[in-house]
């Protein structure tokens, strides 16, 4: 069995286009379908559905694709440990991220981590908490960013501690105060991001039992910036991500204080490539590094 024909697999269901994996892979469209073609020959199992819109998994398409991600990953693996017993450091690490974390650490982070291993790539994906989870529970990504508690699977290590703030226009009346008491958000027009994404928000209301006045809601971080700046309402939101985003806004800490905690969560360690290995140990070097030097 070639591994080329998994690799054409799994990048066409990730793409959803044949062309657009064909694009991808550097292959033409004909070679991908008949790549396509002959995997499900071999197997005797319709893998793909067809239509105008793309493909998508079938049934027994769905079943398959774990494995095939897994031997992929094992192929991987392979090949980084003999370039390591050459003394060279390869590999392609997957890695997903929700918005502050990919704006504000991953750039610094990447830029560091690349100087000292120039041929290893990097696959990055950025979502809100629930896709990096889901991403980490299907195989997707080797290491994602997340927000505690969280389901991912693997070894989950704390990171840092992120203060909430509320985010107000700058001339709101309440601007002007020393900090924002949690409980007038029952008044104020909110602005929240969707449910699967405001873990942070709703448990530091639901401590308080407070319910807020949601006036609008959105899957977009910096699109709740541009909103309060508008004078559309208020929001709660991760000090992190407001860095540098702060000139047309004013600013509030909590009154209690709430914050959230982000965290590495590194897929199974037996599955781990020696790159992926590598960069989750110098992520977490780097963020208490830069803790303590912040003391």
């Amino acid at each position: 069995m070639s591994i080329q024909k998994y690799q054409v697999f799994l990048h066409v269901t990730e793409a959803g286009s044949v062309s657009r994996a064909a694009e991808d892979m550097g292959l033409t469209q004909s070679a991908v379908s008949h790549a396509l073609s002959s995997l499900e020959s071999e197997f005797g199992l319709r893998l793909l559905t067809r239509s105008r819109s793309g493909v998508r998994l079938s049934p027994e398409g769905k079943r398959i694709l774990p494995a095939v991600r897994d031997i992929l990953s094992a192929e991987e693996r392979l090949r980084e440990t003999v370039s390591s017993l050459h003394g060279l450091s390869t590999g392609t690490i997957r890695v997903a991220s929700f918005t502050s974390v990919a704006v504000h650490w991953l750039p610094s982070m990447l830029k560091a981590f690349q100087a000292q291993y120039p041929q290893i790539r990097f696959k990055l994906l950025n979502g809100d908490y629930h896709d990096v989870e889901q991403w980490l529970e299907e195989g997707s990504v080797d290491l994602g960013f997340v927000s505690l508690p969280t389901r991912a699977p693997g070894k989950v290590t704390p990171l840092m501690e992120d203060r909430l703030l509320v985010i107000l226009p700058k001339d709101h009346p309440l601007a002007s105060l020393p900090n924002f008491p949690i409980g007038y958000a029952r008044q104020e027009p909110f602005i929240s991001l969707l449910e699967s994404s405001d873990h942070d928000l709703r448990r530091a209301l639901d401590a308080e039992g407070i319910r807020p006045h949601i006036r609008f809601i959105t899957k977009d971080d910096y699109a709740i910036i541009a909103m309060v700046e508008q004078g559309l309402g208020i929001a709660i939101m991760p000090e992190l991500l407001l860095r540098g985003r702060t000139d047309n806004i004013a600013t509030l800490e909590l009154k209690p204080q709430a914050s959230r905690t982000i965290a590495l969560a590194v897929t199974d360690q037996g599955q781990q490539s020696p790159a992926a290995k590598m960069f989750a140990d110098f992520v977490i070097q780097r963020v208490r590094s830069e803790a303590l030097n912040q003391l």
